[in-house]
């Protein structure tokens, strides 16, 4: 056995690439458990191929899953790699140039014939593994493919079953070479495959080999070693947004004590919170795969109606054929919560890249005048208390709500320090239970000081009344074609919405002065790109400080007064300039934009370039 050596590192990003039938999405998720359990802080980026399965070997076939974790606290899934695993040509042509200088490479050599150089588009007679092109990285070439098959020699399973299993090797490779305890897979693997005792024997065999190889091989003359990251002490799991989204609607409706119903139709990247939210019936969570969108929302609605928090779940296409239905909503004011994992488009666009491209859709993209409240996420783990906030804001405030989430955001994961039950804020929800004192009629539309009109559930006797699309009496709730009656009635219907600030939190300043040069402001996913950008230009000196938006619509009451207090305001976004137009709009202040739209986040080295350009100014 060779003697190797073990060097400390405070930061290392890898990405394992390969086909989309190699298992690069269970291998980059088995070493983020795995980093989680040792303490680091991580944060993590899946890239997926839109296709189910894209031609074998081909650059549209590349699934990618990027892990960056640290000894400090990070905000990023990395702006450059310093390992890159790449289990065929394409892979590694896909992704070199997000490869450090210097950075490793380990490629299995059985990925590099000449039918998968062909399909990566090499020209004849070139490969970039003997070429010399690769000068500037620390190449390793494994042939896992042989490997595998070695290790498994023994056993009755048939080739294309065998190699199946080469992601379990570079797994085992890569924990022996980060110095890890292998029993979390180990674990993983007995409960997933425990009644398949051959495939499960085959897959522990295959990631030992992996580790045994390490131990053997003379290339490698370093292991290392990040240590336990500095966090506040807590008790923390990994998770990911969408499982952080499907766990709040969970809290909030078991603190409403309310029923959950999801009436939803599968679509990327949202998908996951109907599989997660299907898995906790035992919380009162009922889950309805509807035949199209138009049917998810219009359960939804019907069950909003009946008393139950109603939720549907969506992306950009998705939201476009809600819209007739969320004008529904909006006219009956009901409480519905309205989810939102945006992605690249128009129409189709790139569904499986991460994209803000929906904000003005949620502000606007309906018929009439059809004000709704916003609220959107920054990180994995914030979808929980996001959406528990859009929850209760749907059922206080008797409205839909439109929450915003992106892809980036939903499938990435991250530490999460969970609350306990009697950490969350309590959501108090009236149900109206008949006819007050005095009463001798039910007015649907009678309101409260905010606007707010009862929610009384259909069959409690004496509270009968109708709902639908056609405009309503003022108070009665009759149907109504008077021209002064429906000017009355758009304006409530904006107005209760813009109440809502009232009961918003005030816009709090994320990082830096209270006043200063640059303001960078931002929504969503930016929020690690831009909280690591300011990080590193305050630690210069400079005065840039940073805002993050949760709520979108109302906006807080005091975001006017801090927009004054800059001298400039930096708009990042990963869309054309969404959120910048509102700015403008709403506050009259000549914010600049700072856009990406590639399907991939903004990195904290481009973002940190832009802010010095305003501060040069």
């Amino acid at each position: 056995m060779p003697n190797t050596t073990i060097e400390q590192l405070e930061d290392v990003v890898i990405k394992f690439a390969g086909d989309s039938g190699d298992g690069m999405q269970l291998t980059g998720s088995q070493f983020t458990n795995n980093t989680a359990l040792v303490g680091n802080d991580l944060s993590t980026f899946p890239d997926f191929p839109a296709e189910i399965r894209a031609p074998q070997g081909t650059l549209a076939g590349v699934s990618g899953f990027q892990l960056h974790f640290s000894s400090n606290r990070i905000f990023t899934p990395g702006d450059a790699c310093d390992v890159l695993v790449a289990m065929n040509a394409a892979a590694l042509k896909a992704n070199l140039k997000g490869l450090k200088k210097g950075g490793i490479i380990i490629a299995n050599s059985d990925g590099f014939d000449s039918k998968n150089l062909r399909l990566a588009n090499y020209p004849d007679g070139i490969n970039p593994l003997e070429d010399g092109s690769l000068v500037d990285y620390q190449l390793h070439t494994i042939d896992v493919t042989k490997m595998t098959r070695e290790a498994l020699k023994e056993t009755t399973l048939g080739m294309k079953e065998k190699d199946r299993a080469k992601n379990m090797f570079v797994l085992g490779f890569i924990y022996w070479l980060y110095n890890r305890d292998m029993s979390s897979t180990e674990d993983f693997l007995k409960e997933k495959f425990g009644k398949k005792p051959e495939i499960l024997e085959s897959n522990l065999k295959v990631l030992h080999a992996g580790y045994h190889f390490g131990e053997t091989v003379e290339a490698f003359a370093t292991r290392y070693k990040v240590e336990k990251a500095r966090m506040e002490p807590g008790t923390y799991r990994s998770i990911t947004g969408n499982v952080a989204l499907a766990y709040g609607l969970i809290a909030a409706a078991q603190k409403a004590q309310l029923p959950i119903f999801l009436g939803t139709y599968p679509i990327t990247p949202a998908s996951d919170i109907l599989h997660e939210l299907s898995r906790h019936k035992n919380f009162g969570v009922r889950t309805f795969q509807a035949e199209d969108e138009i049917a998810g929302i219009t359960s939804a609605i019907g069950a909003a109606y009946g008393g139950h928090l109603g939720v549907t779940t969506t992306s950009g296409p998705g939201m476009a054929l809600k819209g007739e239905a969320m004008g529904l909503a909006v006219m009956l004011e009901i409480p519905l919560v309205i989810v939102n994992i945006q992605r690249g488009g128009p129409s189709t666009g790139l569904p499986t890249k991460t994209e803000q491209s929906d904000l003005l859709q949620a502000y606007y993209g309906r018929n009439g005048e059809c004000p709704m409240p916003i609220i959107a996420a920054s990180t994995p783990s914030d979808c929980f208390s996001a959406i528990y906030e859009a929850s209760r804001i749907a059922v206080q405030h008797m409205t839909p709500v439109i929450f915003l989430s992106d892809g980036y955001i939903a499938n990435g994961a991250e530490p999460w320090r969970f609350p306990q039950s009697s950490d969350l804020a309590p959501i108090e929800v009236k149900f109206k239970k008949g006819l007050d004192e005095g009463e001798e009629v039910f007015f649907p539309y009678q309101r409260d000081e905010n606007l707010v009109r009862p929610w009384a559930i259909p069959g409690t006797a004496g509270l009968e009344h109708r709902i639908g699309g056609l405009e309503k009496q003022n108070i009665t709730g009759n149907v109504s074609y008077d021209p002064e009656n429906h000017e009355v009635m758009v304006k409530i219907r904006q107005e209760k919405v813009d109440k809502i600030a009232d009961f918003l939190p005030l816009q709090k300043i994320e990082l830096g002065p209270e006043k200063g040069k640059v303001l960078v402001l931002g929504w969503g996913s930016t929020f690690g790109a831009i909280k690591s950008a300011v990080l590193e230009l305050l630690s210069e000196g400079h005065e840039v400080a940073h805002a993050h938006l949760r709520h979108l619509r109302p906006f807080p009451k005091n975001l006017a007064e801090i927009l004054s207090n800059y001298e400039h305001i930096l708009v990042p976004e990963i869309n054309n300039g969404q959120l910048i137009k509102i700015i403008r709009d709403q506050f009259l202040v000549d914010a600049k934009g700072y856009n990406k739209i590639m399907g991939v986040p903004i990195t904290k080295s481009e973002l940190a370039v832009k802010i010095r350009e305003i501060l040069a100014q």
